[in-house]
Formats: C-alpha cells, sequence, structure tokens
C-alpha cells in the first residue's frame, strides 16, 4: 500500500475560532446552512463528537456524490486543530484510495482573519497507482478553496454567528 501526502495552506478572512466552530464543533448545524445547495444533512451516527465519532454527510440529490462517512481521528480545542478520515463514500473519485486523512489547523493572522493548514494522506490500494497532479486539481483545486470561502462569506455575512 503506497501513501501519497499533500500540503496546503489557504488564507480565510474569518478567524480560527470560527473556522474550528464551523468545521469541528457545530459542524452538523452549520454546513447545511452553509452549503445548502450541496449538502442535505450532516449527522453523527455514532460518538459524542470527539476522537471515534463517525459523521455522516448526505449530500443533495443529483450531486456527484450521495453521503461520505468520516471519522474524527483528532480534535484539539485550545489550538483549533482536527482531524478525520474519509471512511466510506458511495462513489469513489479515485477507486485505488483506500482511505484519506485530513489533519487541519487554523492559525491566526495578525489581521484577525486564519490560515488554513491542511494536510491530505491518500492512502492507496494494494500496488495501485494515483496520480499526484489530479488529486492536487481535484481536491485543492476548486472544492477546498470553495468550501472555504463559502464558509468565509456565511460568518462575514453573520458576524454574530
Amino acid at each position: 500500500m503506497g501513501v501519497i501526502t499533500l500540503e496546503k495552506e489557504f488564507p480565510v478572512n474569518v478567524s480560527p475560532a470560527k473556522l474550528f466552530k464551523a468545521f469541528c464543533l457545530e459542524t452538523d448545524v452549520l454546513m447545511p446552512k452553509i452549503l445548502s445547495g450541496y449538502i442535505e444533512s450532516s449527522e453523527i451516527i455514532e460518538g459524542d463528537g470527539g476522537p471515534g465519532t463517525i459523521r455522516k454527510i448526505t449530500f443533495v440529490e443529483g450531486k456527484w456524490l450521495n453521503y461520505v462517512k468520516q471519522k474524527i481521528e483528532a480534535v484539539d480545542k485550545e489550538n483549533f486543530t482536527y482531524s478525520f478520515g474519509v471512511i466510506e463514500a458511495d462513489v469513489w473519485k479515485f477507486a485505488e484510495v483506500e482511505k484519506v486523512i485530513y489533519e487541519n489547523k487554523f492559525v491566526p493572522t495578525p489581521e484577525g482573519g486564519s490560515i488554513c493548514k491542511r494536510t491530505s494522506t491518500y492512502h492507496i490500494k494494494g500496488d495501485g497507482e494515483v496520480d499526484k497532479d489530479k488529486i492536487k486539481e481535484d481536491v485543492y483545486g476548486k472544492k477546498t478553496e470553495g468550501l472555504l470561502k463559502a464558509v468565509e462569506a456565511y460568518f462575514l455575512a453573520n458576524p454574530d454567528a
């Protein structure tokens, strides 16, 4: 089994505390609001929100994916870090991928925003091969940046949220 690790940083005009809230603490409430055209629901199906918790995200009908299950690996509220693994999906974009672990850290900027530092580790099945550039294009292209921009827009429009 091979492993591909990618690292990328994304600037966001929202504080680390608010990003952590959206991505970790209140995901099941906020993400369906923020991404109402994409996410139908997000719910914990096992656990209490801490490490070991399994979350199922159901997407709006007609999207390229119907659902995904995530397993929370680690949560650090003081340092605004968390990690989770994608452990199941009805359609894997890359059939050779067994699982993906995402590690996220939200670091403050002097201007009051954040840098989202993301490390993604792709665990490849057996002798399978995946084009690293295709993963970069697919995951770090429009999708991750678009997700962060949607969260940013939500909090800029709803500063008390």
